[in-house]
């Protein structure tokens, strides 16, 4: 009887495991989004303040490459979140449960249940 108690208590440990390592993983996904929409917001304020100094000191979109200061933009920009976008795919791939294998423990325990 104990043998089936710890079972059953190990079958239910396993799954408030997995619930609880999906609850991390949608909390980490929704950081990562996050992540992204202030990526691009900040992209978006470093490109405009960019062509608000150009535009002041007198030049015009013709007189420098637009896409090479974009690039160069985004680069500075996305790479702290792509740093820390990396980490949090890290931490999900880590988040891994391990399902109890009852017929080892069964196994293992055979004495102990027949005798």
């Amino acid at each position: 009887m104990g043998q089936l108690v710890s079972d059953v208590t190990k079958v239910l440990e396993y799954q408030d495991a997995k619930k609880s390592a999906s609850n991390q993983r949608q909390k980490i996904l929704a950081q990562i989004a996050q992540d992204e929409a202030t990526k691009t917001n900040l992209i978006k304020k470093a490109l405009a303040a960019q062509r608000a100094k150009y535009g002041a000191s007198g030049n015009s979109g013709e007189s420098f490459s637009e896409n090479a200061v974009l690039k160069r933009l985004r680069e500075e920009t996305a790479q702290p979140y792509d740093t820390k976008r990396q980490e949090n795919m890290d931490k999900i791939k880590n988040l891994k449960v391990k399902k109890p294998n009852l017929v080892k423990v069964w196994l293992s325990n055979i004495d102990k249940i027949a005798g």
